[in-house]
């Protein structure tokens, strides 16, 4: 497993709200976690940190080689509801901390699979010859909109509500996780990003940048162009390659 990555403030934010961590498992076996926080200058970073490092440190402490993969699904679904409780905990201890939160996907990359986990609007992708599919599906009242038929997916991209979402750790004392598998294998690339790249870069851009499958540049060059095209939000791009 190849893993690469980085974060990235953009060019109008004072402060990076971002968070990620990624590692590997002996059997070639990666992980990742991203993480957007919200909720102020000091609540989205700290939400967005806490909720990784739990999430983190759950993964590299339930993780076991030859895991069933419906032990795997328990794994991040555990991991993702104990960081919900965890930052919904501090903001209802903090005063100063209410309301903050952070989306969150995470991915287990296994066996020619992709065990993926996610709230909020961060995404995952899978590049694939020479194509982006997108794996996730945002919680958000602009994708809900799409989802009722009552705007289209164009308009969706220029609507005022974009960046509101519907679901995100911390907020609620309760989480509804949402859970996907897909196969991954040969030349596909794994691709897990917050709203600062998907809100700022087409999928045909995206795909331009990647078609050249230098895989180790991906998360790099997906920043910039990010970056080029206005580089209105906090950006982190993680990319897995077998």
């Amino acid at each position: 497993m190849k893993i690469v990555a980085k974060t990235d403030k953009g060019r109008v934010r004072k402060s990076n709200q971002d968070a990620y961590a990624v590692g590997e498992f002996p059997g070639e076996v990666a992980w990742a976690v991203v993480c957007d926080g919200m909720g102020g200058a000091a609540g989205g970073n700290i939400a967005s940190a806490l909720a990784v490092k739990v999430i983190s440190d759950k993964i590299n402490a339930s993780y076991r080689e030859n895991m069933k993969d419906s032990s795997i699904k328990n794994m991040l679904d555990s991991a993702l509801v104990a960081a919900n409780i965890e930052v919904y905990d501090l903001a209802d201890a903090q005063s100063r901390l209410r309301g903050m939160g952070t989306t969150v996907v995470c991915a287990v990359v296994r066996g020619g699979f992709a065990f993926i986990a996610h709230a909020g609007d961060s995404r995952a992708y899978i590049y694939r010859d020479n194509t982006l599919q997108l794996v996730t599906h945002d919680h958000s009242v602009v994708q809900s909109l799409v989802d009722s038929g009552e705007i289209t997916k164009e308009e969706a991209e220029n609507h005022p509500n974009k960046n509101i979402i519907t679901r995100a750790l911390g907020v609620e004392k309760y989480i509804e996780i949402e859970y996907d598998e897909v196969e991954i294998s040969g030349d596909d690339v794994l691709i897990l990003c917050t709203d600062g790249l998907s809100n700022y870069v087409s999928v045909d851009e995206m795909i331009n940048e990647v078609s050249d499958g230098k895989y180790y540049a991906f998360a790099d060059r997906l920043v910039k162009k990010a970056n080029s095209n206005g580089g209105g939000d906090n950006i982190t791009v993680v990319a897995v390659a077998n």
